[in-house]
């Protein structure tokens, strides 16, 4: 999708040196990828500890031997 963005200079020339990227557009869409990986990674944070029952290694195992 194209969009037109006023990106202070700052703070793109910051992103296109932390990425790596050879590109504005690349190191904008290495951004927003990053950004949005932490934030699915924080939404199931707020999920950790809450399950009652896991299986243990042992049970794992079993089935993935019974196929």
């Amino acid at each position: 999708m194209k969009t037109t963005v006023d990106i202070p200079d700052k703070v793109l020339s910051e992103a296109v040196r932390y990425t790596g990227a050879v590109t504005k557009r690349q190191a904008i869409v290495t951004a927003m990828e990053d950004f949005n990986r932490r934030k699915r990674m924080a939404e199931l944070l707020k999920h950790a500890g809450t399950c009652d029952r896991l299986m243990t290694v042992e049970e794992l195992q079993r089935q993935r031997r019974r196929g």
